[in-house]
C-alpha cells in the first residue's frame, strides 16, 4: 500500500484538482502497474482510503447525464508531509526487491535436468517480449516518453533501469541454463555424485 499512496499522493498534488478517473488513467498509462504494482482496480479504493484518513480532501462530485459520478481531489497539508515522508524514505532506503521466482529457484534440484534448463530459456523468452514492449516506448526518447499526455521526461530513464535489469537477468538465464545442460548441479532422478556435503537438498 505504501508505494500506492505515494503515487497517488504525488499525483494528486501534481495534477490537482484531479478526477480519480484521471488518477487512474495517467498511473495505467504510466505503466505504473509494472513498475510500482499497482493494480487498476486498487486505485478508486486507495483514493477512499485516503480521504478517509485525511490525506486528500473531495474538492467536488459532477455526475454528466447517465455517466457514473466523478469526485475530484486535491491534497492536504497532511497528505503533502505524508507524500513528502514516503518520497525520502523511498530515495534514501534499499529494499530488496521479492521476486517469486527466488523461492523457486532456490529448490532447483526438485526439477529435473531437462525441465530446469527448458524452464530457464523460457523465463529468458518471456522476458525478452517484455523488454521489446519497454524498448518500444522508448523508441523516440528526444521527445521524451509519449504514452501520456502528462508522463514526465523522466519516466524514460525509470523505463531504461527496467530494460537494464531484463537484459541482465535474460543473459544470467542463458548462462545457468548452459551450466545446468552440461552437467553442473544435481537434479531430480540423478545420483549424487562426487564427495558428500554437509549441507545438501534431498529430493
Amino acid at each position: 500500500m505504501s508505494t500506492t499512496r505515494l503515487m497517488i499522493l504525488g499525483l494528486v498534488k501534481w495534477l490537482q484538482p484531479v478526477h480519480g478517473y484521471d488518477v487512474r488513467r495517467e498511473l495505467m498509462s504510466w505503466g505504473a502497474d509494472r513498475w510500482a504494482n499497482i493494480r487498476s482496480g486498487s486505485v478508486y479504493h486507495a483514493l477512499r482510503t485516503l480521504t478517509a484518513e485525511g490525506l486528500l480532501a473531495e474538492v467536488a462530485t459532477e455526475q454528466v447525464g447517465a455517466r457514473p459520478a466523478r469526485t475530484t481531489y486535491r491534497i492536504t497539508p497532511a497528505g503533502d508531509r505524508e507524500f513528502a515522508d514516503l518520497l525520502r524514505t523511498y530515495w534514501w532506503e534499499y529494499s530488496e526487491p521479492v521476486d517469486p521466482f527466488g523461492a523457486a529457484f532456490s529448490h532447483l534440484p526438485a526439477l529435473s535436468r531437462r525441465e530446469a534448463v527448458a524452464a530457464l530459456r523460457n523465463r529468458a523468452r518471456l522476458l525478452s517480449a517484455r523488454l521489446e514492449s519497454m524498448r518500444a516506448m522508448l523508441a523516440d526518447e528526444s521527445r521524451g516518453p509519449t504514452w501520456s499526455e502528462h508522463a514526465p521526461v523522466h519516466l524514460s530513464w525509470l523505463v531504461e533501469l527496467m530494460v537494464a535489469r531484463g537484459e541482465a537477468e535474460v543473459a544470467w538465464c542463458h548462462r545457468v541454463a548452459g551450466r545446468i545442460a552440461a552437467g553442473a548441479g544435481r537434479h531430480d532422478g540423478e545420483e549424487e555424485s562426487g564427495p558428500a556435503t554437509v549441507t545438501k537438498l534431498d529430493y
